[in-house]
């Protein structure tokens, strides 16, 4: 626990651009993830993470990790208890990186050539012009800066609020940039299950 809290305060501070927590618990600077990552908050880690993490491997034969940033783009930075926290569901399952990344572009920066797994309401946020100030160059500078650093992402398919369910190829994905995001049918993947609703009930 002090080894994971010292690197904490060191990533706080700005001293060190990740902390990897192995699955056997072990806290390294030195190890980056290679070059497959689940990011969310996993609050709580629920099976449609783990089963999407399963099939990137299957899809990309590469080892998967979690990451959390400990920034978010709206909300406070996450304290370091609660980082612990979230941590503990991982233990003796999968290595999770702790960043200060809340955006793609910074994530992709950080981790050249890496492929996202995400779900496709976070794939929508990343082309959503909402999210880039209402500016479309902006938009697709943020596309351009994450594939020049090799980043691609693998979106799986999630149901909305009112149940329709979004696939990779219904998102106002920019045609320019179209190559950069790969996904599962409905077939392939559907898992309706959500770490909001598990916190609701």
């Amino acid at each position: 626990m002090t080894a994971l809290a010292d690197a904490l305060a060191a990533l706080s501070r700005g001293e060190v651009p990740w902390v990897t927590v192995t699955a056997d618990g072990r806290v390294t600077f030195a190890e980056p993830p290679a070059g497959l990552l689940l990011s969310g908050s996993f609050n709580p880690l629920h099976a449609g993470h783990t089963e999407l993490a399963a099939l990137a491997e299957r899809r990309f034969g590469r080892p998967a990790a979690y990451e959390i940033s400990v920034l978010n783009v709206d909300k406070p930075e996450l304290p370091h208890e609660e980082v612990v926290r979230r941590m503990g569901q991982f233990a003796g399952r999968a290595a999770v990186v702790l960043t200060r990344a809340p955006r793609f572009t910074e994530k992709s920066v950080l981790f050249p050539n890496c492929v996202f797994a995400v779900g496709a309401d976070t794939a929508a946020r990343v082309v959503d012009l909402r999210y880039h100030g209402d500016d479309s160059e902006r938009m697709l500078a943020a596309l351009s800066a994450i594939r020049t650093a090799g980043g691609r992402f693998f979106v799986a398919g999630r149901a909305t609020m009112n149940g329709v369910f979004v696939e990779v190829g219904q998102l106002a994905i920019p045609a320019s940039h179209a190559e950069m995001f790969v996904g599962l049918t409905e077939g392939e993947f559907r898992m309706d299950v959500s770490s909001t609703q598990l916190r609701n009930t």
